[in-house]
């Protein structure tokens, strides 16, 4: 069972409809006990670093989600779920996140005639090749609302790029874990793809 964890912060029934759409099924729960048993681990997320990193802790989600890391059972994290996969948040300061990954999560700087948040569709450039990103079109586009980007420390990890000024980490990708900044789901064919791409990973 893909389970999508709810810590209170993310567009969970939007996720789910996504999996149902390429057949397969995904419970919303936030039971850290459900997330334990589950097969496949979803951590979406729409909101700032600092709380959703307290939400996790307050829902004692965090010790599942490392285990689920741990197990080396697929773990997809969607855009903040791939941020709080790394050391350090600096949303309003500097916090700790999940430490899957090293680096930290950074805020777009960018000349005055770049909006931020970044918002929109932007062409995905494959780097490596990942089973999260296999079958897709020869140019996908992706659906992106963020203001922070993941910099991690470890570039071998980054399986795809996007330009918002210059390249930045759109696709994470290390063993068991996935990770998209983008949102898969609000994505088409492409993040369509990459949903079941992920739901049929063994």
């Amino acid at each position: 069972m893909i389970v999508i964890v709810d810590y209170g912060m993310g567009n969970l029934r939007s996720v789910q409809k996504g999996f149902e759409k390429v057949g397969h099924e995904a419970i919303v729960s936030g039971d850290p006990a459900e997330v334990r048993r589950a097969a496949k681990v979803v951590l979406p997320g729409v909101g700032a670093f600092p709380d959703a990193m307290s939400e996790l802790n307050r829902r004692r989600l965090i010790e599942p989600v490392r285990a689920a890391v741990d197990s080396g059972k697929p773990f997809l994290g969607i855009c903040l779920g791939l941020q709080l996969l790394f050391e350090t948040g600096t949303e309003g300061g500097r916090y700790e996140g999940l430490g899957v990954f090293g680096g930290e999560v950074v805020r777009f700087q960018l000349p005055h005639e770049f909006k931020v948040p970044h918002m929109g569709w932007n062409k995905l450039d494959i780097v490596r090749p990942s089973p999260l990103t296999t079958g897709l079109s020869s140019e996908p586009y992706v659906y992106f609302v963020h203001s922070y980007y993941a910099a991690p420390r470890d570039e071998s990890i980054v399986a795809a790029t996007a330009t918002y000024h210059r390249p930045f980490t759109a696709v994470v990708h290390r063993d068991n874990v996935y990770a998209a900044q983008f949102h898969p789901e609000k994505s088409q064919r492409d993040g369509l793809t990459l949903l079941k791409n992920f739901a049929e990973l063994k």
